[in-house]
């Protein structure tokens, strides 16, 4: 609901300061009915896809689970939209709806943090960067939250001038519009409340290395310290030792993958740095207190 909101109220807000109707827009799905958005609210939309005539934008929103969503027609009717020269784009996880339509082959895009390293794996074709959003001739692509609004005031200003969007961004309260390639996360000192600046570099070591883990020894060695002397300090800032520091991170990307992408457990395993899908099982279900196959048809009936 974040990211549908903010997509829409910036160009409403254009309308408002301008005192004319600079933007138009119809709300959609694939049969016309209402879409239950992850929050439980229900949207009401206007009319059915395959009906939408000739716009000069089409924005696709997805939230959690966007992988159980792909479907045939709905990207069968997206390709033919975008052979009317329409711009197509997308918000949040949107963009596994456009690269599965093969609409985003070739091209950088983006999308929601959580979403892009299944992204990558999942569509090799693609361009994937971690940018709040990806402009890429026809093609837009927009990480989740509120970064669609930056990305509306950016066409805000590319359509009607920069004293339009400031005054946009002012009613909005958004206080500075963020550029395309700024993080999409907070830094890692805000997320974590670590300040000292070796712990730091140990946590983002670990954090890039989920995949393939690196010995405590490497992590230690790499961010300038002693193995005891990195004990000490995840003792101290974390009250955990770095190993079950390092499992938990591992863990708890795991558990994004089971939920919001269809990657077998072996391949989510994999992903985490699990040498066996029976390890992993034990492991998660130690964790979370059931295992992964259950987590999943449980997010899914969710």
């Amino acid at each position: 609901m974040m990211p549908f909101t903010a997509a829409i109220e910036p160009l409403r807000a254009a309308n408002r300061m301008a005192g004319t109707a600079l933007y138009q827009w119809t709300t959609l799905s694939k049969d016309g009915g209402p879409v239950r958005a992850s929050n439980g609210t229900l949207v009401q939309v206007d009319g059915m896809l395959r009906l939408i005539g000739l716009p000069d934008a089409v924005v696709v929103c997805a939230g959690i689970n966007a992988y159980d969503h792909r479907d045939a027609e709905l990207a069968a009717q997206l390709r033919r939209v975008s052979r009317q020269s329409a711009m197509i784009g997308s918000v949040c996880s949107g963009s596994i709806i456009l690269a599965d339509a093969g609409l985003l082959d070739g091209r950088r895009c983006t999308g929601h943090w959580e979403d892009l390293e299944s992204l990558a794996e999942n569509y090799p074709s693609l361009e994937v960067t971690q940018s709040l959003y990806e402009i890429d001739g026809q093609r837009f692509t927009c990480s989740g939250g509120t970064a669609p609004l930056d990305l509306m005031i950016h066409f805000i200003a590319q359509d009607f001038g920069r004293e339009l969007a400031a005054r946009v961004a002012d009613q909005m309260l958004h206080q500075s519009s963020r550029k395309p390639g700024e993080p999409q996360r907070l830094d890692l000192s805000e997320r974590t409340g670590v300040r000292n600046p070796r712990l730091l570099e140990a946590i983002a070591l670990m954090e890039a290395n989920l995949e393939a883990p690196l010995a405590l020894e490497q992590v230690a060695e790499r961010a300038g310290l002693s193995l005891r002397q990195l004990e000490r300090l995840f003792a101290l800032e974390a009250a955990m030792s770095p190993g079950r520091y390092y499992r938990t991170l591992r863990l708890k990307r795991a558990r994004q993958l089971v939920q919001q992408t269809g990657m077998s457990m072996m391949e989510v395993a994999v992903a985490t740095g699990f040498g066996s899908a029976a390890h992993f099982t034990s492991e998660y279900g130690k964790a979370f207190g059931l295992p992964p196959s259950r987590e999943r048809e449980s997010a899914r009936q969710g």
